[in-house]
């Protein structure tokens, strides 16, 4: 199994440059990879005490960085190496304060792995959730290095519980220590006889009430909110936003304010939304030459803003529940004690089944029931109110994973 492992990934290697012809996306992966050697020899010594945390996108980076910040803190005189797998990550958080050089993770290889390592040496590593790559693991555990993987979600049909997943089961193995999102994931992973578990829970929940103690002031929201009730959709989709924009343009009557923040910021698809709305709308990018007060629905095409909306929302919907995109972030919203409205595709995201069985989140399927949903929360102050606080009480609940993972590392 290890030698079909390592030939797919020398195929990939081989073959990953020639995905950059059909997608921007790609491409910036692979150039990205490309440097990355370079890059690390240019920032780094080798006398250098280095720490290195490694995520799959932007959603790993949220979820480990309550640890990443305490850990940037205490070891100040470290130089801290941030990758990425996903261009979506990377992109975003190129410039991350809490990391001295952030780069692309080569395609793991026997060989990337050992150049790799040769260059970070590093004395901590952190891998957050789900990416994990056998021959980085395999190496650090060849070194002696300490490795933690955190906020760790597994289920029983990933090949890490299969008869051909030996690599990846091997892997885990290199891990000092797991800590897990729930008990089944710990569960699992005493079946293959790991043991060195500790059941946390998702780091997601102290980052989003950590949200709470920043300032989310946003003046152009508050102005354009003016005091009515406003209901923000965020990290939209087509057909999320096709039954947004049916209810507006069939609501038109009711005194709500609309914030829509599309997943695909691209200047046609904004567009689009735009012109099919009937009620006067404002860009983000054209709000200081628009009238913010008169009008009803404001359009995101800007990123890095979506959690700080979230605190003037007072019902909130997150797109990618209702087709097969992925469900987004329903924790951002949740902490300001807010209802939540998601598609019916949430299978894989135990937070979103755990919100819906509390009592603060609902699910969707079509229009009616979109339409049946957010009306009642809008004429229903009571049930706004209630269903929102059950979120916020959901939420300081569940967190308190960062403070036993730092304990684990004797750093408080």
């Amino acid at each position: 199994m290890d030698l079909l492992y390592n030939i797919g990934t020398q195929i990939t290697n081989a073959v990953l440059p020639l995905s950059g012809i059909f997608s921007d996306k790609l491409k910036k992966g692979v150039i990205g990879r490309k440097n990355t050697f370079s890059v690390l020899k240019n920032a780094l010594n080798p006398s250098d005490k280095t720490l290195w945390f490694h995520c799959a996108s932007l959603g790993e980076y949220e979820q480990g960085l309550p640890v990443f910040q305490a850990l940037r803190q205490h070891y100040s005189e470290h130089k801290i190496v941030l990758s990425f797998f996903s261009p979506s990550g990377y992109e975003i958080r190129k410039n991350s304060p809490i990391a001295d050089v952030v780069v692309y993770l080569p395609i793991d290889t026997k060989a990337h792995a050992k150049r790799f390592l040769n260059l970070v040496n590093p004395e901590l590593t952190i891998f957050v959730k789900y990416d994990i790559w056998p021959n980085y693991l395999k190496e650090l555990k060849k070194r002696q290095g300490k490795a933690i993987l955190i906020s760790a979600a597994f289920r029983e049909n990933q090949p890490y519980f299969k008869y051909y997943g030996k690599p990846l089961r091997d892997a885990l193995f290199a891990f000092e220590h797991i800590f897990t999102q729930n008990e089944s994931s710990q569960t699992l992973l005493h079946s293959i006889n790991y043991r060195n578990t500790t059941v946390t829970g998702d780091t997601r929940y102290d980052r989003v009430y950590n949200q709470l103690s920043i300032d989310n002031t946003l003046d152009f929201i508050n102005t354009f909110k003016d005091n009515k009730l406003c209901v923000v959709a965020g990290s939209t989709w087509p057909e999320g936003e096709a039954m947004l924009i049916n209810f507006i343009n069939n609501h038109g009557d009711k005194d709500i304010k609309f914030i829509i923040a599309p997943h695909n910021i691209k200047s046609d698809q904004i567009n689009y939304i735009q012109k099919q709305i009937k009620a006067p709308t404002v860009l983000y990018s054209n709000k200081q030459h628009s009238n913010l007060v008169h009008a009803k629905v404001f359009i995101v095409d800007t990123i890095g803003i979506l959690t700080k909306i979230y605190n003037y929302a007072d019902i909130a919907y997150v797109g990618g529940g209702l087709g097969h995109t992925g469900l987004h972030n329903t924790l951002e919203p949740a902490v300001f004690g807010i209802p939540i409205i998601i598609g019916n595709h949430y299978d894989k995201f135990p937070e979103a089944k755990a919100l819906i069985e509390n009592g603060g989140m609902f699910s969707i399927a079509t229009q009616i029931q979109f339409d049946t949903i957010l009306t009642e929360l809008v004429e229903n102050p009571k049930k706004r109110h209630a269903t929102g606080l059950l979120n916020e009480a959901f939420i300081k609940k569940n967190k308190g994973a960062v403070i036993q993972i730092l304990n684990y590392l004797r750093i408080l």
